[in-house]
């Protein structure tokens, strides 16, 4: 799986403060003892996390400094089961800091685990765009199965992992009904394979779906590209941190639907930044009204440009890493 976006802009700040780094996905080390043996082969001084589970628990005790990023899941999700929950109290004394997207990230944090007050920090995914300009949203458009003119269509394109906690059925169905009335609306939904089981479900579901496609990952400048040109983005997650979709759409000029949830309630202010909805009819009655309204089309996209630009800047973002990880060169030395 290739790492997300947020991990390669994590590693290219580090790079950049003359740091060498080696990423790695957390569901390719199965266990401490593989941990120990990358430490030991790579000489390496200290360790960055991202998600207080699945990242943290694999470095305790193995005597390098690190830090973590929170996830989304980790407070959402993992929290509510009491030995995950133990486990990552454990990290959180160990981790040198901890990074919230949000203050309500940092405050469920604090709430859970009082003895890491002082040791949170709050910084906001910083946001980067480049569109490949040499992307050609017809052949897209063919190659998703879809054969009309562009200028007929809405295209929403929902971008996503292929795991249960995305959602990425949820949907379908309305969807689907709302093609069948009117057939120049499609949604296309682009996204790695986590889940092989769960992917496989996703793609006998969408291929029984009238109007909604399914493609596998794209490059990231594709995938710019691609959101650029939709009509919408749209999120159905049950739980996130902070989606990195939703702000490249803001960051694109392309509006946001997402599902009304506390990770993109924090970053989608409903009829200001982007449209929430509660249940998939919701949803469609608010993409119908977002076709016929582009008055409300243009507001929703000049918010979210300045949103975005305004508190999620890419270079602050790099400053705030930079700074963190001479805590953790100030513990190297010690």
């Amino acid at each position: 799986m290739e790492p997300l976006p947020g991990e390669w802009a994590f590693r290219d700040h580090l790079e950049a403060a003359g740091h060498v780094c080696i990423l790695k996905d957390a569901s390719d080390l199965e266990s401490s003892s593989e941990i120990a043996k990358l430490i030991e082969a790579e000489s390496l001084e200290a360790a960055l996390a991202l998600h207080l589970y699945r990242g943290g628990r694999l470095l305790q005790g193995h005597g390098i400094p690190f830090g973590i990023i929170f996830g989304g899941t980790d407070l959402n999700e993992d929290v509510n089961h009491g030995e995950k929950k133990k486990v990552m109290g454990k990290v959180l004394e160990e981790a040198r800091f901890a990074v919230a997207f949000t203050e309500s990230m940092k405050e469920m944090a604090q709430t859970q685990w009082p003895h890491a007050r002082g040791k949170i920090y709050v910084q906001s995914q910083g946001i980067v765009t480049g569109p490949n300009s040499a992307f050609n949203w017809n052949t897209f458009l063919r190659q998703s199965g879809i054969n009309q003119s562009a200028d007929n269509l809405h295209i929403f394109l929902l971008v996503c992992g292929l795991r249960q906690v995305k959602d990425p059925l949820y949907l379908v169905d309305a969807f689907s009904e709302w093609h069948r009335e009117e057939p120049n609306v499609y949604m296309v939904i682009v996204g790695p394979e986590v889940d092989p089981v769960f992917t496989r479900e996703v793609g006998a579901r969408v291929k029984r779906a009238a109007g909604v496609r399914l493609i596998r990952e794209m490059p990231q400048g594709d995938l710019h590209a691609a959101l650029k040109n939709c009509f919408a983005v749209v999120n159905s997650s049950v739980s996130e941190g902070m989606s990195a979709a939703i702000l490249e759409a803001m960051d694109l000029e392309v509006p946001v639907l997402a599902r009304n949830i506390p990770g993109n309630a924090a970053v989608v202010k409903h009829e200001v930044t982007g449209l929430l909805f509660s249940d998939p009819q919701e949803f469609v009655q608010l993409a119908k009204r977002l076709v016929s309204d582009p008055a409300l089309e243009r507001e929703i996209v000049a918010n979210g440009r300045e949103y975005v630009r305004a508190r999620h800047s890419w270079q602050a973002e790099r400053c705030t890493y930079q700074n963190l990880i001479r805590i953790l060169e100030g513990s190297i030395q010690d």
